[in-house]
Protein backbone atom coordinates (compact mmCIF):
# COMPACT_ATOMS: atom_id res chain seq x y z
CA UNK A 1 0.00 0.00 0.00
CA UNK A 2 3.07 2.67 0.56
CA UNK A 3 4.20 1.47 -2.75
CA UNK A 4 1.02 2.82 -4.38
CA UNK A 5 1.07 5.29 -2.69
CA UNK A 6 4.54 6.80 -3.43
CA UNK A 7 3.51 6.49 -6.47
CA UNK A 8 0.90 8.33 -6.45
CA UNK A 9 2.37 11.88 -5.08
CA UNK A 10 5.34 11.27 -7.56
CA UNK A 11 3.77 13.67 -9.94
CA UNK A 12 2.01 16.10 -7.82
CA UNK A 13 5.97 16.48 -5.57
CA UNK A 14 7.42 17.34 -9.22
CA UNK A 15 4.48 19.55 -10.18
CA UNK A 16 5.20 21.47 -6.85
CA UNK A 17 8.88 21.63 -7.43
CA UNK A 18 8.47 23.03 -11.67
CA UNK A 19 6.30 25.80 -10.23
CA UNK A 20 8.66 26.46 -7.23
CA UNK A 21 11.23 26.51 -10.07
CA UNK A 22 9.21 28.76 -12.35
CA UNK A 23 8.93 31.30 -9.58
CA UNK A 24 12.58 31.40 -9.10
CA UNK A 25 13.16 31.56 -12.45
CA UNK A 26 11.09 34.45 -12.83
CA UNK A 27 12.45 36.50 -9.73
CA UNK A 28 16.19 35.99 -10.82
CA UNK A 29 15.34 37.17 -14.19
CA UNK A 30 13.58 40.23 -12.18
CA UNK A 31 16.25 41.32 -9.91
CA UNK A 32 19.18 41.04 -12.82
CA UNK A 33 16.73 43.42 -15.05
CA UNK A 34 16.84 45.54 -11.95
CA UNK A 35 20.44 45.36 -11.45
CA UNK A 36 20.97 46.01 -15.25
CA UNK A 37 18.99 49.12 -14.64
CA UNK A 38 21.24 50.67 -12.43
CA UNK A 39 18.47 49.97 -8.87
CA UNK A 40 18.76 47.96 -6.11
CA UNK A 41 16.60 44.68 -6.11
CA UNK A 42 14.31 43.99 -3.29
CA UNK A 43 15.02 40.88 -0.99
CA UNK A 44 11.88 38.90 -0.68
CA UNK A 45 8.67 38.12 -2.62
Amino acid sequence: MSKSASIALAPSCSLFGRLFATIDRLLLSYAELTIRNGDVPRTGI
